[in-house]
């Protein structure tokens, strides 16, 4: 039964991908940016109704007092597809993602994608992709934009750590922006590549927010991947141990 209701959810999540994805290149010129990021943030939350009246799939926010009043640079864990969507929900509309270029290939998603501006950079361009996430970064905090960076780089297993890139927070140390930690145990419910959807309650936790202040990048990279690896450690590793309040 689980396999069918994640065969469902895919399927529904196509479809939505499919129609947001074409009324927002057919609407990109008429809408200002604003619009293009509430109807961002409107699919993100058709999905996550779906992702819970279909899978049984639900999550709970900690910590929504931490979020900034002015633009910040989030660092997120990456442990599945799932905060990709979430975050457009939790997180104010107006946001950027530093992102690998390949997913603006992907037809209609990745063209509709590109209508949001992300920081699409080639991860093999070395110093010039930390340029462009830099250059790009700054611009979109000066605009009001929220800049969304995922320093593992890539999808990582639960249970298992990748090393930080100084990316975001380098961008943040550069601007005087704050630094928000994300910790979540999304990838107990929604795998890396994996197709079901086990049901229950992912955690999500938004730690106290880091001010570059005097302290070096290196040591704001430090914090956060500290704190994301504490927080996660100590969320529910198991889809059993991790029950709705």
């Amino acid at each position: 039964m689980m396999t069918i209701r994640s065969l469902l959810f895919v399927t529904l999540l196509a479809l939505t991908v499919l129609l947001y994805g074409s009324a927002i290149l057919l609407t990109a010129r008429l809408l200002s940016a604003h619009s293009r990021n509430r109807l961002g943030r409107q699919w993100a939350q058709v999905v996550m109704w779906l992702l819970k009246q279909v899978s049984g799939l639900d999550y709970r926010v900690q910590g929504l007092e931490n979020l900034p009043d002015s633009p910040s640079v989030v660092l997120c864990k990456h442990q599945s597809a799932w905060e990709t969507i979430a975050l457009r929900v939790i997180l104010p509309p107006e946001q950027t993602w530093v992102l690998k270029q390949e997913l603006t290939r992907i037809p209609v998603f990745g063209a509709a994608l590109k209508r949001f501006a992300p920081i699409a950079i080639d991860r093999s361009a070395g110093r010039q992709a930390m340029r462009q996430l830099l250059s790009e970064g700054r611009s979109h905090l000066e605009r009001g934009n929220w800049v969304v960076v995922f320093p593992e780089g890539t999808r990582v297993m639960k249970g298992e750590r990748k090393r930080f890139s100084i990316g975001g927070a380098l961008l943040a140390k550069q601007t005087g922006a704050t630094v928000v930690p994300i910790a979540h145990n999304a990838g107990v419910f929604w795998g890396r590549r994996a197709l079901r959807k086990v049901p229950g309650c992912i955690d999500v936790v938004i730690g106290e927010p880091i001010l570059p202040g005097d302290r070096s990048a290196q040591e704001v990279n430090a914090a956060a991947e500290e704190w994301i690896n504490r927080t996660v450690d100590a969320l529910p590793a198991t889809a059993g141990n991790a029950r709705r309040t």
